[in-house]
């Protein structure tokens, strides 16, 4: 049994099917170099199939890193493959993942097949993949509510085909650690031929079982894990990759090695919140804002006595520096950049820095401190200066016993446009302006606010969803003054518009 545990990052796939968190090339670049100091083994890129955009971003990744493997996800279709394989031309260590349902729901309703057609179509794929690179990996969809002597059946055929890792995933979040665990145990006791092939867990969190069912994976005989950052994936997430990083490394007992460095854990956590504007919360495991925080008095003194009383975890073993740099008004480039380059963000173009340095000391000047959030939101690649609706200014009147009145004025390709509205409340009345100038039927289905950690100078972030032609936008915006920072949230939303 090989005692090397294989993390296998897909943040970039899987994290980013998360409505309203998609990156653009340059950002998905960003977070595969941090992915690479991570010490992440494989790197899921994409699904070239799915769009022009997940093509190109699997070409860009596999140029801008080195030793991780990088991994395209394909369906068991033959032009998928081809198209993974082309996407996959400048890897230096490349992989096709390919599968299909073997679950007798996915069987009969999403293909309506026979298991015996499965296994054909599956043993067909993972030979066509075969043909264009060694690493193949191979994913049994919905394993989890899968029988386990027909996804042995399954599991020997596409070895035997040349898989050199078979994915094993809950897709549904449905099952429970021994459950999980006795279905790997069952494969690695009835596989002809298991040892020639890794044994990879996939978890869902629907039912807040993924990273116990990887565990219990990886303790009977798993020796790869798929993970995101955060925890970030579709519906309730996927397995959170500094939750069994950190279980290994509490865990000493668990003698399974990993190429994972903790100490950059907390960073790129950070730089993936800020990139997908996905808040972390706060009592999230390892990297929530409340992970190392202790309010209750009994709590407290013991901690100060000594931290091993309620710790486990060092906070500089995740990346936490307790002497971060402050940064403020008075801060220069140099700690800026600094400080960017700690989170993550480095930045060679001194023109781009003078731009961020720029909005920096003017939200340095509205709060006391700039945090994490604050820097990284400000080195967003995707800023409003390239969209075509840009908000000019914004003046609302509100009160107790009066009706919000709100003024705006908006640039739209370089023209200027005004007006005015009332409104319920100051957002409302804003939004109500907006729709005066931008004649079109929308309709705001979500509106969120996340928590402000610090103090009433803090930055208010907020997230929109607004339907449009049929189709859902989401928008993001930040400001110290919450109603600018919906209205921005707002005309983000309308500049993805598709016409």
């Amino acid at each position: 049994m090989n005692e090397r545990l294989f993390f296998f990052d897909t943040t970039l796939r899987d994290g980013e099917q998360v409505p309203g968190c998609q990156l653009n090339t340059v950002e998905k670049i960003q977070v595969a170099r941090q992915l690479e100091q991570l010490g992440v083994d494989v790197i899921e890129a994409g699904f070239p199939a799915s769009s022009p955009g997940d093509f190109n971003s699997v070409i860009e990744i596999s140029k801008a890193v080195t030793w991780p493997t990088i991994c395209a996800l394909t369906r068991a279709v033959e032009h998928d493959i081809d198209l993974a394989a082309e996407s996959l031309k400048y890897a230096k260590h490349k992989r096709i993942h390919t599968g299909i349902g073997t679950s007798d729901t996915h069987i009969k309703y999403k293909f309506n097949s026979t298991r015996e057609e499965i296994i054909e179509r599956a043993v067909a794929a993972v030979k066509y993949a075969k043909k264009y690179v060694y690493d193949v990996e191979f994913y049994a969809e919905d394993a989890g509510r899968t029988d386990n002597e027909y996804l042995a059946k399954v599991i020997e055929a596409v070895i035997k085909a040349g898989a050199t890792v078979v994915n094993i995933p809950d897709t549904t979040g449905y099952c429970l650690p021994d459950e999980y665990g006795a279905k790997i145990k069952y494969l690695m006791e009835h596989v002809d031929g298991i040892h020639n092939a890794v044994i990879s867990t996939h978890c869902h969190d629907d039912l807040g079982l993924a990273t116990a069912n990887t565990l219990s994976g990886v303790l009977n005989g798993a020796r790869q894990v798929e993970v995101t950052i955060n925890g970030i994936g579709e519906r309730a997430g996927n397995t959170s990759l500094e939750e069994i990083a950190m279980i290994l490394k509490c865990h000493k007992d668990i003698s399974i090695e990993n190429n994972i460095n903790t100490t950059k854990i907390f960073p790129i956590s950070r730089m993936v919140s800020g990139l997908m504007n996905m808040p972390v919360q706060p009592n999230k495991a390892i990297v929530g804002r409340n992970a190392f925080a202790h309010s209750s008095g009994i709590h407290q003194d013991g901690v100060l006595k000594n931290a091993a009383t309620y710790e486990i975890i060092n906070p500089r073993d995740v990346g936490i520096d307790d002497n971060a740099i402050v940064l403020t008004a008075r801060s220069g480039r140099a700690a800026l950049k600094y400080r960017l380059g700690v989170l993550g963000v480095n930045i060679d173009n001194e023109q781009r820095i003078d731009k961020i340095y720029e909005k920096f000391l003017k939200l340095a000047d509205q709060k006391k401190e700039v945090n994490d959030a604050d820097i990284l939101m400000l080195a967003g690649a995707d800023t409003a200066e390239a969209h075509a609706v840009k908000l000019d200014y914004l003046q609302v009147t509100t009160g107790m016993g009066v009706r919000s009145v709100a003024s705006i004025g908006l640039d739209i390709s370089n023209q200027k446009f005004e007006a005015a509205a009332t409104g319920n409340g100051p957002v409302d009345a804003a939004i109500n302006a907006l729709k005066k100038i931008i004649l079109k039927k929308m309709t705001l289905k979500e509106f969120t606010i996340q928590a402000i950690s610090k103090g009433s100078n803090d930055v208010g972030k907020v997230h929109m969803q607004v339907e449009y032609n049929n189709g859902l936008y989401y928008g993001f915006g930040a400001n110290t003054d919450i109603v600018t920072a919906s209205v921005e949230a707002y005309i983000d939303c309308i500049n993805k518009f598709k016409d």
